[in-house]
């Protein structure tokens, strides 16, 4: 299975020559994910994009956000599942056993259920105050992060308007790494940015291969 621990680096929303752009520089300075996540374009218009990307990335593992079947029929490396979506168990049935699940949770009890499904990390969040989605809660604390990485076995990757600026306020001991939207896509220079969380991360013992 490939590895997820480290930068995840979340794309979407954007020009696909622009969106390629960023998955090959997530790529060429260590990103060790990079997930698709199109809310609101037909599912054809998705894959279409999803293809381009696999084509793009080579040693980066690729994720879909939502829809395990396109992470199928693109022959990506697996999907990442928010709690509304399809349940683990149905997307392990479709995917077999060595595709990566991801699941986004919020607290410790989210965190142990995603696990006993089948979840191979988890997304934890959100940390801050981001406006890539709307949120109905307040952001997650550091002892509500370091209670679900205490929680668990699985790789723990936070996510949440997180910056190179803010991440070392969650730096905590057993963290997988972090998750990232407009920090990278938005950013003037992608490329320094995305150097910067990673080394920022191997600082903080977050393993990145």
């Amino acid at each position: 299975m490939k590895n997820v621990i480290g930068l995840h680096v979340i794309l979407g929303g954007l020009e696909r020559v622009r969106l390629l752009e960023l998955a090959r520089i997530a790529e060429e300075e260590g990103a060790a994910v990079v997930q698709l996540r199109e809310k609101t374009l037909p599912t054809g218009e998705i894959i279409k994009i999803a293809d381009s990307l696999r084509n793009v990335l080579h040693r980066t593992t690729f994720i879909i956000n939502d829809r395990a079947d396109i992470a199928l029929a693109v022959g990506a490396n697996g999907v990442h599942l928010g709690q509304d979506d399809l349940p683990i168990e149905a997307a392990r049935e479709l995917l077999g056993a060595d595709m990566i699940i991801g699941a986004s949770t919020s607290n410790v009890e989210e965190a142990l259920a995603a696990e006993r499904r089948g979840a191979n990390y988890l997304g934890f969040g959100h940390m801050f105050p981001t406006r890539s989605k709307e949120k109905q809660t307040p952001p997650r604390t550091v002892s509500e992060l370091s209670a679900v990485t205490a929680a668990v076995s699985l790789p723990v990757i936070a996510i949440g308007g997180i910056t190179s600026t803010n991440v070392r306020e969650i730096a905590v001991s057993v963290l997988g790494g972090v998750a990232v939207i407009s920090a990278i896509s938005q950013a003037k220079n992608p490329r320094m940015v995305v150097s910067e969380f990673v080394k920022i991360l191997e600082k903080q013992n977050v393993a990145i291969s």
